[in-house]
């Protein structure tokens, strides 16, 4: 079920891993982003006007950033943004919960990004409203898997799809939360990344106890003509103790033309972005590439979670 702020709003759920998630309150989130994505097109509504949403974003951000800031005001809102580190009170030593209890008493729903893995469920303890988690750390990037499920729908099949997740699966929070939602689909999942890439046992443990089908290998080539969606990832320099393993392991995979040659006529190609060298340009115009339309179904997606957090009735009525 979706993490409740306790004791304050029943109605507005937190936002921090998909695994809080059940497969029935998964599909009503993308039922809710196709009926809004017409909005999303060029449209506007006053769903949520006079809400406001706080951004605070301790690491990097474009498009989750800016996605949501387009939803939200998409749908009628306003957004207040915390800015760089450097000009906000983190500079001069407060706290994440001291943060945290502050926002909250500015906007009605706080989108946080943390470079610390449980950040975001930690400032749920501290926040009069809902936390929505973009990203802590290697941990999870819930609002990511779900517009990566919403293109997997548009785009191919969800359930019991093929897939091939290629790339840094150790240190990819985009992964990690989506391969557990995958398994929610009887998804059959194929891993590829380099030895020192895999994705941690405990997940893998846990997926194959459920009977997820899960396979895991360093070469491409042994599913590249088999998969109906590729899903690669950029190796993550920013996130490796040592330079010295990421130089053994950057550019272990790259997609061009001669390797479209190879696949399925359905093939769908899936990156979160930013792209480094895994996906060659000559790549984007063929007919396998989804990744800006992914990119832009971040909208409608996380439209859907906005007016489903801040009380359009939608979360109030339908039994979360």
């Amino acid at each position: 079920m979706l993490n409740r702020t306790a004791g304050l709003r029943d109605v507005m759920p937190h936002v921090i891993s998909i695994r809080d998630f059940s497969r029935d309150e998964i599909d009503r989130i993308l039922d809710r982003a196709a009926e809004l994505e017409p909005i999303a097109h060029g449209g506007s509504s006053d769903l949520l006007a006079g809400r406001i949403l706080a951004t605070l974003f301790h690491e990097p951000s474009t498009r989750t950033r800016l996605s949501f800031d387009a939803a939200m005001k998409r749908l009628g809102g306003s957004v207040i943004d915390f800015g760089s580190i450097e000009g906000s009170a983190v500079s001069k030593g407060e706290n994440l919960a001291d943060t945290i209890a502050v926002v909250s008493g500015y906007a009605d729903a706080i989108v946080l990004r943390h470079p610390k893995e449980g950040a975001a469920r930690m400032a749920s303890e501290f926040s009069r409203v809902p936390i929505i988690n973009a990203g802590d750390g290697a941990g999870q990037h819930p609002t990511q898997t779900l517009l990566d499920l919403y293109t997997i729908r548009k785009e191919s099949t969800l359930d019991r799809v093929k897939i091939a997740i290629v790339g840094d699966l150790k240190y990819g929070r985009t992964v990690h939360s989506l391969v557990y939602a995958l398994s929610l689909y009887n998804a059959e999942i194929h891993l590829v990344s380099p030895d020192q890439l895999k994705v941690p046992e405990s997940l893998t443990n846990d997926l194959s106890e459920s009977g997820t089908r899960i396979t895991e290998t360093t070469d491409l080539d042994e599913v590249i003509d088999y998969v109906d969606v590729m899903y690669l990832t950029r190796i993550q320099k920013e996130r490796f103790p040592d330079p010295n393993e990421y130089r053994t392991v950057a550019g272990s995979y790259r997609i061009t033309e001669e390797t479209l040659k190879r696949v399925k006529d359905d093939l769908i190609i899936m990156h979160p972005l930013p792209r480094v060298d895994e996906i060659d340009y000559g790549v984007d115009s063929s007919r396998h590439a989804v990744y800006f339309k992914q990119s832009f179904y971040g909208v409608p997606v996380r439209m859907a979670i906005l007016s489903m957090v801040m009380g359009d009735g939608t979360a109030a009525t339908g039994g979360w």
